[in-house]
């Protein structure tokens, strides 16, 4: 059973604990609102009736336990089962997957399965989910709040352009060298606690705007060229504003004069 299916079998079975549980509490407050008047014989009806509708409540109740304890969780994570449904649903929302089990990556977020735990990863957040349509739903939400979010170009190209200079004074290089976006990342963000805030991959959707905005100069009026690596280890992945992958791995930022 995957978990569609159990979606589609326990979904009625809730609606009717709803319906029990509401005339459950209509029942309470008619039982309150007589006991204030005196009313006693209709307490008395309203007490048998309220005692029916508990009946019914937990007799559903325990028919979706039941149900509930017939999804196998365990197996359907550790036979894969979940993952192929997971990058489905992902595919239906066009959200770009590279990657192999257990981690996947879908730019700019890291997934990753724990299989042995039933557990599943954003980044460092753990998704309370065991359903794969909901991942992919919430990959797709928080990847459209980002590409909302007020992303200021010029600011981060003179940002970036002030921790490439120091990173060219920490080592050595001759100005107008490339330098590693991996190295710069780490001058912008150098203690560790911060990078829960800002990792490397909020770094690259940064780099990845301003791929593709209209600045091409900082305040100053120096542009910068992003380069490759043959080491795609030292890359990093966007995706551009046509969904088409780039692999960045350098930077480097020079006087308009000097072209």
């Amino acid at each position: 059973m995957n978990y569609e299916e159990l979606y589609a079998n326990v979904t009625p079975m809730e609606k009717e604990i709803k319906d029990s549980a509401s005339t459950i509490t209509r029942l309470y407050k008619k039982i309150v609102k007589d006991t204030e008047s005196g009313n006693i014989v209709e307490i008395r009806k309203s007490l048998e009736l309220l005692a029916q509708a508990a009946d019914t409540l937990s007799e559903r109740t325990s028919v979706l336990e039941d149900q509930i304890g017939e999804f196998d969780q365990v197996a359907y994570f550790e036979d894969g089962q979940f993952i192929k449904e997971m990058l489905e649903e992902c595919a239906k929302k066009e959200i770009d997957v590279i990657g192999e089990s257990p981690v996947f990556e879908m730019f700019p977020y890291r997934v990753r399965i724990d299989a042995s735990n039933q557990e599943v990863y954003l980044d460092r957040k753990k998704l309370p989910t065991m359903r794969p349509l909901s991942v992919a739903q919430t990959i797709s939400t928080s990847r459209e709040k980002l590409m909302r979010a007020n992303f200021n170009a010029q600011r981060f190209a003179d940002e970036l352009a002030d921790a490439y200079d120091v990173t060219v004074l920490k080592s050595g290089k001759r100005p107008g060298a490339d330098i590693y976006l991996t190295t710069i990342y780490k001058t912008l963000v150098p203690m560790g606690r911060f990078r829960r805030d800002y990792d490397q991959n909020s770094f690259a959707f940064d780099v990845a705007r301003l791929y593709d905005s209209e600045i091409d100069e900082t305040k100053k009026g120096r542009r910068w060229q992003f380069g490759p690596s043959r080491n795609n280890s030292k890359a990093i992945r966007i995706l551009d504003r046509e969904g088409n992958e780039q692999f960045l791995a350098t930077v480097k930022f020079f006087d308009i004069q000097g072209e």
